[in-house]
């Protein structure tokens, strides 16, 4: 047996120390937790409370005895189920003391529904073998269509999954049918026959989406749609399926398997189908953003017309316009011309005057004449002319032929 805690003294007699009543407690509790590991308890929950803390307090008992639990609220939300009064149930719990009360108890880790561990622990391993296989890879899931032609429900007849969903159906979008697909969901062979009727849903392609659910239950009542053969259906099935099973906290393989998984049947039936009303709203939306489109639309198409109107000229319009045109620029070309022949006049007028500078005659009609020698050569220095030599004058009316006496410079 382990020895008494440090902080209690040994006994020695009537000499020995007392200590106090939490030195006692604590060393109590110290010793519990040493001596018992973790283990699990299996009993029936009673007296169970949820604190406002989030903590649950309950005791776990037999026919014999019972024992003060207390499950802490982060240990408790992890839980993926409800415990209730009477429930049987298997316990992963630490041994301990409440010191402040003295008070002997267990704290909680977690629980399981009695007899489940095996089952429980089989789950795991399907779960893990289809993993790695790929059965559950969101890459191969499919998006239900939003708006479904038809809708296969999976299910019994009897369950009131079927109920819910066809309630639900009704209220939110009656017009879309509902096609039933009766299968059993509980009991031995459910399973395969699952499997059958969602291959013969998926062959005959008569709706655009499958549901397959089922009311809550314990993990035996749902363990069919944990079975392998369920998953491998919905994954062969040519139609995207959506599993509502159970409750919220309740999972299955089908889950996994499921293109989309819904919390409950209800909540499948209102993942597929939208809300009547919510449509006819978004039809009038659409219409009034439809109508207003083409009013705007219109509205271009008259601006455009305006404006070929205004470029659109009658015939005898666009004649008499030529006309004027025409008019405006051979009056343009007269002008022109006009002002061409003024200024070729007055430059012609220049060159006359200036050759008329230059021309001989007139030169010699005030008073000059021109001497050439007897070859003809215009002569301009007396010193290149011989006595002698005969010269030929030309005055501005006539000429006169002279023979050189004398020159001079």
């Amino acid at each position: 047996m382990p020895t008494p805690n440090a902080d209690i003294a040994p006994l020695e007699g009537a000499r020995a120390a007392p200590v106090t009543v939490s030195q006692l407690l604590r060393s109590v509790r110290d010793t519990l937790e040493r001596r018992y590991a973790l283990m699990w308890v299996t009993g029936e929950i009673s007296n169970l409370t949820r604190a406002a803390s989030g903590h649950w307090y309950f005791t776990l008992k037999d026919d014999d005895a019972q024992v003060d639990c207390v499950m802490f609220r982060g240990r408790a939300a992890h839980l993926d189920w409800t415990p209730e009064n009477g429930t049987r149930v298997e316990a992963r719990v630490l041994v301990t003391l409440y010191e402040p009360r003295g008070r002997f108890q267990l704290n909680v880790e977690t629980m399981r529904h009695a007899g489940l561990g095996p089952l429980y622990e089989r789950f795991l391993r399907l779960k893990d073998q289809l993993a790695r296989e790929g059965l559950f890879d969101p890459a191969s899931k499919r998006e239900p269509p939003e708006f479904p032609r038809a809708i296969g429900v999976v299910t019994s007849l009897a369950a009131a999954a079927l109920k819910d969903v066809l309630t639900t159906l009704a209220r939110r979008n009656p017009s879309i049918p509902v096609i039933v697909y009766p299968v059993p969901v509980q009991g031995d062979g459910a399973a395969e026959r699952i499997a059958a009727m969602l291959g013969t849903a998926s062959s005959r392609a008569e709706c655009d989406v499958l549901l397959l659910v089922r009311g809550g239950g314990s993990l035996e009542d749902l363990w069919q749609f944990n079975e392998q053969a369920v998953a491998r259906a919905i994954r062969a099935s040519r139609i995207p399926v959506v599993v509502g099973v159970g409750h919220e906290t309740d999972f299955t393989i089908a889950d996994f398997a499921a293109d989309r998984r819904a919390p409950t049947p209800t909540a499948a039936a209102e993942l597929v189908s939208a809300p009547r009303a919510e449509l006819l709203a978004r039809v009038a939306e659409l219409a009034q953003r439809a109508g207003r489109e083409s009013l705007r639309r219109i509205g271009y198409a008259m601006q455009a017309v305006d404006g070929l109107a205004r470029r659109l000229v009658h015939p005898a319009d666009r004649v008499r316009s030529s006309r004027q045109l025409l008019g405006q620029l051979a009056a343009r070309l007269a002008s022109a011309n006009a002002r061409l022949l003024d200024a070729a006049a007055a430059r012609l007028e220049r060159l006359r005057t200036g050759l008329a500078g230059l021309d001989p005659t007139a030169v010699l009609a005030r008073g000059y004449s021109i001497t050439r020698n007897a070859a003809g050569q215009v002569l301009r220095d007396a010193s290149r002319v011989a006595e002698g030599e005969r010269l030929l004058t030309t005055l501005s009316k006539g000429w006169v032929e002279s023979e050189a006496r004398r020159k001079g410079r």
